[in-house]
């Protein structure tokens, strides 16, 4: 399933020089790159909070405004175990127990996800090869054009009306049809080669599909019934959808980060120097926001870096800025969340035409 895309690897003095200054951080510092007490206690807060608020929606059953605003937090609160818990488990960061990581990265499969399928997906596609089209399946996205290379359709023209509607229903389109679709092909998509898919993790597939849906349908429906069951579930998913797929898109599909058109299967620049300049960062003096996003919108430090934990990623930071200055490189960044939605809007615009 590997794609025979390759990267400059003459001179990589860049690299070479990013990755001294990194290590040499490191180890003055004395840090482990993985994380540590206090990302073990957000996850604590994170499951903790996600399963009080279960709690109280499903058995207490407050008043309908109140359910309803549970509900959105609730969504939030499940896309911030994605950011934070699974994310950094799944790059094998989250601790250094591989165990404990592997353990950790399941809570996707809790939430309706597939932890082997999203590593396929995420680490080798998308943190390899990102912004090809062809190659990254993250910029894959039904009904919408967010790279140059990829064919104008007639409804493309208006995506920028609809852009946000297909990031809400992101999430249940994920775990309700994609993962399903990704198991069947043994594909990332109709046109990728064929992974194989162990008989372990086609077991683990349907024990953890089967638990998602007695945990977060079958019970909900049984003791709020169906409509208040149903309506609790899409308000959720849709807050959770809209969350995860904003965030991602802005690290990527932005007006000043690049989109490669590869010839012969060769990107002329050395990997890192590619990741620089098709990624970009947003909001990083938002305390708030990057202990909400798992340090998310330091994108460019996590695609450098993705086997370090994001909570060194604000530390990084500078290190990462002062390289790409002595080398020329531009650094991609929006001071804020709106300034980084807006350029995605805008590209949203420019890809319709």
């Amino acid at each position: 399933m590997y794609s025979p895309i390759k990267f400059h690897n003459v001179n990589t003095s860049f690299s070479k020089a990013l990755k001294e200054k990194i290590n040499l951080y490191f180890s003055q510092k004395a840090y482990l790159k993985e994380g540590n007490s206090k990302l073990f206690l957000k996850a604590g807060v994170l499951v903790s909070t996600l399963v009080l608020m279960y709690v109280v929606l499903v058995f207490v059953q407050p008043v309908w405004y109140v359910s309803l605003l549970l509900c959105v937090f609730f969504g939030f609160n499940l896309a911030a175990i994605g950011f934070n818990i699974m994310h950094d488990a799944g790059h094998d960061t989250f601790s250094s127990n591989k165990t404990v990581n592997r353990i950790f990265s399941y809570s996707l499969n809790l939430l309706g996800g597939n932890i082997f399928l999203w590593k396929l997906k995420h680490n080798i596609a998308h943190h390899t090869f990102t912004n090809i089209d062809g190659a990254d399946h993250d910029i894959e996205i039904k009904f919408m054009r967010v790279h140059p290379d990829q064919p104008l359709e007639k409804i493309h023209k208006y995506q920028r009306f609809y852009f946000i509607f297909l990031y809400s229903i992101s999430y249940l389109a994920w775990i309700f049809y994609q993962d399903y679709e990704k198991f069947f092909m043994q594909r990332l998509s109709k046109d990728s080669k064929k992974f194989v898919l162990p008989v372990r993790e086609k077991v683990i597939f349907w024990l953890s599909k089967a638990l998602h849906g007695l945990l977060f349908i079958v019970i909900p429906i049984i003791f709020l019934g169906p409509i208040k069951a149903l309506i609790g579930i899409l308000i959720a998913s849709l807050v959770c959808g809209l969350t995860l797929a904003t965030i991602f898109q802005l690290a990527h599909v932005v007006e000043d980060t690049e989109f490669n058109t590869v010839l012969n299967n060769k990107v002329d620049d050395e990997w890192m120097v590619h990741q620089i300049r098709s990624t970009s960062n947003f909001a990083t003096r938002s305390k708030v926001l990057t202990w909400f996003l798992g340090g998310l919108n330091y994108q460019v430090e996590h695609h450098l870096f993705p086997r370090i934990s994001h909570i060194h990623y604000p530390q990084l930071n500078s290190i990462v800025k002062e390289t790409c200055q002595e080398f020329g490189l531009k650094y991609n960044e929006h001071k804020t969340l709106f300034c980084a939605f807006k350029s995605h809007f805008q590209v949203i615009g420019m890809m319709s035409k």
